[in-house]
């Protein structure tokens, strides 16, 4: 049996978790924005800055609490295939569930100025998402969870 981590042990994998997932989304804004025209490109290079000065502040931060960062993946696999402007704009979508999901993972594990940081990382997570699709969601980066944790009870 695997020793529950620390709670400063907690914290450190949230934010490694949440730096892994603005990496990734630094990497699918590249794609999204490769396919992106107009609004929806400057939105996508908008997007684009955002996780890289997060995934930059969150670099400091996992060194700040005695981790050595996680660097990023060469390449990620998309979950689907892009192929037109619509399946642009689900991905990030996508990414951005995604990044509130590790953000409110954070916000449980961490307290103080670092639990404010990662409330306002997930609601911009969440903002950002609801511009992409059009709608938002009620509980950011929860709703996420709770699919994961279902797919996983039926897989």
């Amino acid at each position: 049996m695997k020793p529950e981590p620390s709670p400063a042990g907690r914290v450190l994998e949230a934010a490694q978790a949440a730096l892994a997932a603005e990496h990734a989304a630094a990497y699918g804004y590249g794609v999204i924005g490769a396919r992106s025209a107009g609004a929806r490109a400057v939105q996508a290079r908008e997007s684009y800055g955002g996780h890289l000065a997060r995934r930059d502040a969150l670099a400091r931060t996992v060194r700040e609490l005695g981790g050595a960062p996680r660097p990023a993946e060469a390449a990620y696999a998309l979950p689907f295939e892009l192929r037109s402007p619509a399946d642009a704009e689900r991905l990030a979508a996508e990414i951005e569930d995604r990044v509130a999901g590790a953000y409110s993972d954070l916000v449980r594990a961490a307290e103080g100025p670092l639990r404010r940081e990662a409330a306002d990382a997930l609601s911009a997570a969440a903002v950002r998402a609801a511009r992409w699709r059009g709608v938002g969601v009620a509980f950011p980066g929860l709703t996420e969870r709770a699919d994961e944790a279902q797919r996983a009870q039926h897989s």
